[in-house]
């Protein structure tokens, strides 16, 4: 009796190991954390699946959006980050862009976390659309209000990058980072301030000058305090006049009748300048008549994925 006890035992613990390890069970165990899947829906052939995880970096429960194309069951293939811009989780990307179809032509993954810690309980992280909740910024607090919580900047560039290729078939040296709005200022501030770590960059409508708008004064201010020179350790004009690695070929897109463009919050023409006086590549296509919103997105990421494809695929 001791025996047959003993070998079904074993047997059950490794039938539940291999469920755990083919994701049946809707948990996969990580280095560090546990990720819980939330969805899974069938699409092109690949996957697109929700997962949560208890976040060390920002502290609270996170969620991020990812698109398995069919080559991922084949072996391990190139990634993409997206990060989204004011007020958005993952689901806006997952839901609106309409990039999985390229993705799953390409075979590249594509990753959308959300933009901010959420339910923290921090007095006014509530309050506004643009700071707080929603309005991360990208950047890794420093004001003690915000600076234990608020580290979206290492969330992005540490954390889940590691959770990400320890769970799936990631080429961990063959990662690309876009964005829109506040996420195109991330995605470009990520690649910037880390030479080497992402080989391809876009941008739709980033913001990309915020120490001088609106949006990135009010966020920097409150998460970075008065120090100025702070602010620009996060700002991709700035940035991009220090740069010093691989070679970059930035790609953006701005929709001339944005809203947002003409209340001087994005200032491309800042980005365009700075480019050249760094000799940095860049593509900036204005798109006559399109606005800030994911119909402009969706008409173009066809565009930004094969433009990535051109690096994480070389």
């Amino acid at each position: 009796m001791i025996g047959c006890f003993s070998y079904r035992t074993t047997l059950c613990v490794a039938i539940i190991s291999l469920m755990v390890l083919r994701g049946l069970t809707g948990v996969i165990r990580a280095t560090m954390a546990t990720l819980t899947e939330v969805s899974s829906n069938k699409m092109f052939g690949g996957w697109q699946k929700v997962f949560s995880h208890e976040s060390s970096e920002v502290k609270c429960t996170m969620k991020f959006g990812i698109y398995l194309p069919p080559q991922a069951e084949g072996g391990k293939i190139p990634v993409l980050y997206w990060l989204s811009g004011l007020t958005c989780t993952e689901q806006n990307f997952v839901t609106k862009a309409g990039a999985q179809k390229v993705a799953a032509e390409l075979g590249i993954i594509l990753v959308a976390p959300d933009t901010s810690p959420r339910g923290c309980n921090i007095e006014g992280e509530d309050e506004s659309y643009d700071f707080g909740s929603g309005a991360g910024f990208y950047v890794d607090a420093t004001q003690e209000k915000w600076k234990t919580n608020y580290r979206m900047y290492s969330y992005i560039t540490k954390e889940l990058p590691a959770l990400i290729n320890s769970n799936f078939p990631v080429l961990s040296d063959k990662q690309g980072v876009t964005g829109h709005s506040m996420g195109g200022h991330g995605a470009l501030i990520c690649a910037l301030k880390n030479p080497g770590l992402y080989k391809s960059v876009s941008a739709f409508a980033p913001i990309t000058n915020p120490v001088n708008c609106p949006w990135g004064q009010k966020a920097f201010s409150g998460y970075l305090g008065d120090n100025k020179e702070a602010w620009q350790e996060y700002d991709a004009c700035c940035l991009v006049k220090k740069y010093n690695g691989p070679p970059l070929e930035i790609l953006v897109d701005q929709g001339k009748s944005d809203n947002f463009l003409t209340q001087n919050q994005l200032l491309p023409d800042n980005l365009t300048q700075a480019c050249a006086e760094s000799k940095m590549p860049i593509v900036m296509r204005m798109q006559e008549g399109y606005d800030h919103s994911y119909f402009f997105i969706a008409s173009f990421i066809d565009d930004h994925i094969r433009h990535h494809a051109r690096f994480l695929k070389a």
